[in-house]
């Protein structure tokens, strides 16, 4: 790369981004003072346009191919991602390989299996509340041959939320816009995680809100798999239920992208290749143009002169916009992929096929003098393409996790130490389920855990106007270790005994 002094304005964006810290400010002009390795952040955060590319005659740096960037590394010197190294010519792992054996102690120690399972689940236990009082079924017995206890309880928890993982690409609103049901504001966009849009639905700050009995319901709802109606601000109308496809105004979503629109060319690269002259993918997240792509210089395509109008991340990976059009981008036609102008270069005659990350729609295009474009029927060869593509996605489903922390007063109802029972659960010595479900436990202070309300009987899951949510929680750990906590000992029955002796 190389910069313009007399473009330059000094900003120190470049100097911010630059991964290797290759350039600094010298006398108000920012330079390049260390080798560069092309990785081009410096021209995409320039807002003067004074960075160029300029390779040198006597370049003998090595290119890499490990991930779209394709850095281009000096003798010596790394990647920008810091993994690779050139090495007198050839590239090397900066790092090396591990074994698990030489992360163990990192990963930490499984779950020991006696305690994998509770004795009994917290479904029909009852409440600890108030919870200066033992939790109502403290049960002992024999798991896998370990002497081990089992408290459970019905446990109300304002401090929980819902996240809502959507499969699709289709759009659902703006990143933080808010989620309403009957009117009333129960949570928020939150982001997006490869072909899934997040919810984020309750929380402490909106169930003690003014819409609080709205969000809990809901909440309840979606946790009990039931079936919930929402809306986004500014977005779509959504119809929501654990485990089944999701519906988005009015129309039921079948698939779920099998990637973006650049792993879709690096998956389904040769068919596509075999189909059209160019291949645009479309895609809101990075949209795919095959032969300027990495799978399409692999497989030695030449590039077809196509300009998209959409800004470029890396060779044939471009940044897409969000709307609802194809591939959940605003482009309704698409033909509104190209730049102005964006066909000039391409020869006549060229075959071009766009398509989506599902599949779901296609278009056969022929490229005419003067850049013009006509439709044609789809051939044999992109028929196959696009249904490979569709056929290796999967439906589309809503997930519903249920998060919330135990780590309040409710766990007197366990023991009269209740920050014993805290490290405990951390260090793996009490198990905490939910209805039997295992818990992803998040790290740090408290007990805030995630569990897929799939893996939870149907109904498990109540509510009370205070608002909060119930929900039945189990914690199974030896008998030794509950004794050594200051378990209620006294509450504690045998496993088996009589509901009337409990």
């Amino acid at each position: 790369m190389k910069i313009l002094p007399d473009r330059c304005t000094a900003c120190g964006k470049c100097v911010a981004n630059c991964p290797l810290e290759c350039v600094a400010l010298v006398d108000k002009v920012a330079v390049i003072d260390a080798p560069c390795v092309d990785c081009r952040v410096c021209l995409r955060v320039c807002p003067e346009g004074a960075v160029t590319e300029e390779l040198p005659a006597d370049d003998l740096r090595v290119a890499c191919g490990s991930c779209p960037v394709a850095c281009r590394v000096p003798d010596g010197g790394s990647g920008a991602c810091r993994r690779y190294g050139n090495q007198g010519g050839t590239l090397v792992r900066n790092a090396p390989l591990r074994t698990f054996e030489e992360v163990r102690e990192i990963v930490g120690p499984d779950w020991e299996p006696a305690l994998r399972e509770p004795l009994v689940t917290g479904i029909g236990a009852g409440t600890t509340y108030p919870d200066c009082k033992p939790a109502p079924v403290i049960v002992r017995g024999l798991s896998q041959g370990v002497d081990v206890v089992t408290v459970v309880t019905e446990t109300p928890l304002s401090y929980s939320s819902v996240k809502v993982k959507i499969d699709t690409d289709a759009y659902l609103g703006e990143e933080g816009a808010p989620v309403t049901a009957g009117g009333e504001k129960i949570g928020h966009v939150t982001t997006e995680e490869y072909g899934s849009k997040i919810l984020a639905l309750g929380g402490a700050n909106t169930l003690t809100g003014p819409h609080g009995f709205r969000a809990a319901r809901v909440m309840t709802a979606l946790a009990n798999r039931e079936r919930v109606r929402v809306r986004v601000d500014g977005g779509s109308r959504l119809e929501l239920q654990a485990g089944r496809p999701p519906v988005v105004d009015g129309v039921a979503i079948g698939k779920m992208r099998v990637g973006c629109g650049s792993a879709t060319l690096g998956l389904f690269a040769p068919v596509l290749k075999e189909a059209a002259d160019e291949v645009v993918v479309l895609d809101s997240h990075l949209t795919g143009l095959l032969t300027e792509h990495a799978a399409g210089r692999f497989l030695g395509t030449t590039p077809s002169g196509a300009r998209l109008r959409f800004r470029r991340s890396t060779p044939g990976r471009y940044f897409g916009d969000h709307g609802k059009g194809w591939g959940g981008t605003s482009v309704m036609d698409p033909r509104q992929v190209f730049a102005p102008d964006g066909l000039r270069d391409v020869r006549p005659g060229s075959r071009i096929l766009i398509t989506e990350t599902t599949g779901q729609q296609a278009v056969y295009l022929r490229v005419l003098e003067g850049g013009t474009l006509e439709e044609v029927d789809l051939p044999e060869a992109a028929r196959r393409a696009v249904s490979a593509i569709s056929e290796t996605c999967q439906e589309s489903r809503v997930s519903v996790l249920y998060c919330g922390g135990t780590g309040g007063s409710a766990r007197a109802g366990v023991t009269r130490y209740p920050i014993r029972l805290t490290r405990a659960v951390h260090a793996r010595q009490a198990r905490l389920t939910v209805g039997g479900a295992a818990t992803f436990l998040l790290p740090g202070g408290g007990i805030n855990f995630m569990v897929d309300v799939e893996r939870v009987l149907a109904g498990a899951f109540t509510w009370v106007p205070t608002p909060a949510l119930v929900i039945p929680v189990e914690y199974t750990m030896r008998w030794e270790d509950y004794a050594a906590m200051g378990g209620h000992l006294e509450a504690v029955k045998p496993f088996g005994a009589a509901p009337g002796e409990r």
